[in-house]
């Protein structure tokens, strides 16, 4: 089942003395987290906050409305800042890392599982995912069209044509 507030980073201090705070940004960018005006304080949507923010480093400096101190500020920290689904328009083919974690991994021709997506690694070039086969085994597999050959979320599944030495020990 997908999540409707998805984490989207970590409060990981203040920024000055009038109430900023300093977000980990858990996206793609922090200028993705920048566009959003209403963030979320728990994972249910009950605790809606007020946000006007900017790009700082490889940060997200906010101002959160009502949060006007530095010692308010500091309350924050430590606290993990969640976005509504409703509130993005994803491309196609664009998925959120979240809803494709747990994710069964199969054989596009054979359909023999090889394990769960367990993470999303991101390398610059392409994104890698790691694989934990049922024996604990960790496998890599790139996120490039000729592996990666359909993500079903809703199925929840991956279908993959794997390149040779990724799940045997070919040289």
């Amino acid at each position: 089942m997908k999540k409707q507030f998805l984490e989207s980073g970590k409060i990981v201090g203040t920024h000055g003395i009038k109430g900023e705070v300093r977000i980990d940004p858990w996206c793609d960018s922090p200028e993705f987290l920048c566009a959003f005006r209403t963030l979320y304080l728990d994972d249910r949507g009950a605790a809606s906050v007020t946000v006007k923010s900017r790009p700082h480093k490889h940060l997200v400096l906010s101002k959160i409305k009502g949060v006007d101190s530095i010692d308010d500020a500091e309350r924050l920290r430590g606290k993990i800042v969640y976005i509504d689904r409703d509130d993005i328009q994803l491309g196609e083919g664009v998925h959120f890392v979240q809803d494709l974690i747990g994710l069964e991994i199969r054989d596009a021709d054979s359909g023999r599982v090889y394990g769960t997506l367990t993470d999303v690694l991101r390398t610059g070039a392409n994104d890698v995912y790691e694989i934990t086969g049922a024996d604990g085994k960790k496998y890599l597999a790139p996120v490039i069209d000729e592996v990666v050959i359909e993500i079903n979320t809703d199925g929840g599944f991956v279908l993959l044509r794997p390149m040779k030495g990724i799940f045997d020990d070919a040289d």
